[in-house]
């Protein structure tokens, strides 16, 4: 009896046994469908948003030397340290003030986030023009440009703007020349340099570019309206 007890326990182990390992094997089955279902998703997701700035952007994005001319080149802000500008935003407004200095652009709106996480990114931008020679009565300044779209937004519906150059970088620049010719401005865009940003800078900021054109399409198919809809100080 106890031997047919004996038997009896590890044939109901190894049964125990097989159960689990075929429940884990299901679940491990369902986990990788999801993943694969969470990838091709994902990847539809950004491949349409990358095709539509494609096209939104297509034959308005110029080099420095071929930049056209508009009557406001708008300024898109980046991160500031200790009161001076970030090599990306450096590389901007360098352009912004070989622009107003060669005559392609009038006058400079300024967007960024005066509460920004680094810091006051207009105030740090304006300055920066001032020292390279841009006359401060030919800026104007939006502290509320919390991204791109609310920049082109509130260009477009706020400041009046119809017809501007965009000054930024190749990660960044299709982007935003889609998102302003979409709210309305007939916008081309300028390439601006990064002398001093790494590889790693630079492959790090296309990596955040395509998840943000995901939103970017996002908020177009939305019609959102900019996080602060009105001017303010």
């Amino acid at each position: 009896m106890t031997q047919r007890g004996g038997w009896s326990g590890v044939r109901r182990d190894g049964l125990l046994r097989r159960t689990l390992l075929r429940h884990r094997e299901r679940l491990l089955r369902r986990a990788l469908w999801c993943a694969l279902v969470v990838v091709l998703v994902g990847s539809a997701a950004v491949g349409g948003a990358q095709l539509w700035i494609r096209r939104g952007a297509s034959g308005h994005v110029f080099d420095p030397a071929h930049a056209p001319s508009a009557p406001v080149v708008i300024v898109l802000g980046a991160e500031v340290r200790a009161g001076r500008p970030k090599p990306i935003l450096a590389g901007r407004l360098d352009l912004t003030a070989e622009l107003v200095r060669t005559g392609r652009a009038g006058a400079v709106l300024i967007s960024g986030d005066a509460a920004g996480g680094s810091g006051n990114e207009t105030a740090v931008m304006t300055e920066y023009l001032i020292a390279r020679g841009v006359p401060r009565d030919r800026m104007m300044t939006d502290p509320h440009g919390l991204d791109t779209y609310d920049t082109c937004k509130r260009a477009h519906d706020l400041y009046g703007i119809t017809r501007a150059l965009l000054v930024s970088q190749s990660f960044h620049l299709s982007r935003a020349v889609a998102l302003c010719r979409h709210v309305g401005i007939d916008a081309d865009g300028v390439l601006a340099d990064c002398a001093s940003c790494s590889r790693m800078t630079w492959a790090r900021n296309r990596a955040r570019d395509l998840l943000a054109g995901v939103k970017a399409a996002v908020d177009v198919a939305r019609d959102r309206p900019p996080a602060i809809a009105s001017i303010q100080p």
